[in-house]
């Protein structure tokens, strides 16, 4: 058989059958059918996808995995869709950005930059998950979904359901950003504005899931759509040139995202894409909503649920249902999980746009500020492959820099007042660098 017969023969496989066969709780074991359930009714553990890596090994490969969608869906084998029906708005792919300049200020030789801020439809990571969760809810039926969001979860499930034809009814805490509000009701979904923190959202979508039947993307159908987050390990490998890197840094929010990247890594090391290695995980929170990082640094296993008060609010998840894998993770990676003050966040935010040109929003903000932080406490080789993912974009949260950053030079039409504005803009840059060397 040639090797465009076989690579034939895989691409027809790969269309042809589901690779997922059950649910199985990741404490005690047992396995439940692939429905919308999320909770095991034995131990209250959370569900996880259980695949045929058997059946994968046999329709994949490098060659048919390039050779699909520039999308999250080239890896439709890997992912819990059931058939070829599923929603593909160009979400994945984003770019791994060699950050060089970034690297440089910091002390690194390889940096790399995972810019999900330029993830479709709508700026983030979210898109992944949700078009996992979407593809899987039609499936099984749904015909109205929902979620309880911090703000790009809402914008991605709005825009993918209107996309798809889904009826879509979301909540959100009160006191979101303006960008995020309004990056969600341009899709004309319900949207619920709850007076209270995420933890409080999330626990009133509970009752409604339970009550109403609904599709929610993070409660019964969480098992399907945490799946999308190894899309973001898979990209990494395959940019790399099918390799894995040795150090991952990333945020921290219900955890999730951060073993799922893991769990992507060992996909690819489980059926032959990619040779097997170390890779050292280490997380990122801030410091007005830390569980995580509080407990790695007080060596705990077990989270103690707190108050959010952070500029970060899409990470500001108190109760983070993931925390202790998470804790589990970084621990037997040799990694760690530290946390930055709002102020820190805001300087990541800016080290990032001016070294790179990439506009992130406060969660990589808080990513690159750990990163700095980690670097600057020698817990990063230098010469570590170091993968940074940032995952969203900095338009959906201008208020949390504003007043931190420059001002247009108002100037006249004419030349002379363009001279006198450049000259006071040299003197404030060299005011600048005096005081960055004292």
């Amino acid at each position: 058989m040639t090797l465009t017969t076989t690579l034939e023969a895989q691409l027809q496989a790969n269309t042809a059958r589901a690779t997922f066969t059950a649910l199985r709780c990741k404490e005690c074991g047992e396995n439940y059918e692939p429905k919308a359930v999320h909770v095991c009714e034995f131990c209250f553990g959370p569900l996880e996808v259980v695949y045929d890596y058997d059946a994968i090994r046999q329709q994949v490969s490098r060659e048919t995995i390039a050779a699909g969608p520039h999308s999250i869906w080239r890896y439709r084998a890997f992912l819990p869709v059931a058939t070829d029906n599923y929603i593909d708005v160009g979400t994945g792919m984003t770019p791994l950005v060699q950050a060089n300049r970034l690297a440089r200020r910091l002390g690194l030789k390889k940096l790399y930059i995972k810019n999900d801020a330029v993830n479709m439809p709508t700026l983030s990571f979210k898109d992944r998950v949700v078009s996992v969760a979407l593809s899987r809810a039609r499936e099984l039926g749904f015909t109205t979904v929902s979620c309880a969001s911090t703000g790009n979860l809402a914008n991605s499930t709005a825009a993918i359901a209107a996309h798809a034809g889904l009826d879509c009814c979301v909540f959100i805490p009160a006191d979101l950003e303006a960008g995020k509000v309004l990056g969600t009701v341009i899709y004309s979904p319900t949207v619920m504005a709850v007076k209270g923190n995420y933890d409080q959202v999330n626990r009133l979508c509970s009752e409604v899931a339970n009550t109403h039947g609904w599709g929610f993307v993070n409660i019964n159908l969480r098992p399907y759509y945490s799946e999308g987050s190894k899309t973001l390990g898979y990209e990494v490998a395959e940019q790399l040139g099918w390799e894995l890197p040795d150090h991952v840094v990333a945020p921290l929010a219900s955890g999730s995202l951060f073993t799922k990247i893991h769990k992507g890594f060992s996909e690819f090391v489980k059926v032959g894409l990619v040779d097997d290695k170390p890779v050292r995980f280490s997380g990122a929170q801030a410091e007005g909503c830390s569980p995580i990082a509080q407990a790695f640094r007080e060596d705990r296993d077990f989270i103690t649920p707190v108050k959010p008060n952070t500029i970060a609010k899409s990470i500001a998840i108190g109760n983070p249902a993931d925390g202790v894998y998470a804790l589990d993770l970084a621990r037997k990676t040799n990694g760690n999980i530290e946390s930055v003050t709002d102020a820190e966040i805001i300087e990541g935010i800016k080290l990032l746009a001016e070294t790179e040109g990439i506009f992130t929003e406060t969660a990589g903000g808080t990513t690159v500020a750990v990163l700095k932080k980690l670097v600057e406490a020698g817990k990063i080789g230098s010469d570590e492959t170091t993968v940074v993912y940032i995952t969203g974009n900095g338009l959906k949260t201008q208020e949390a820099i504003q007043g931190y950053v420059g001002e247009p030079l108002t100037i006249e039409p004419k030349l002379e007042s363009f001279e006198q504005a450049m000259e006071r803009a040299r003197t404030l840059d060299r005011l600048e660098w005096q005081q960055v060397l004292v």
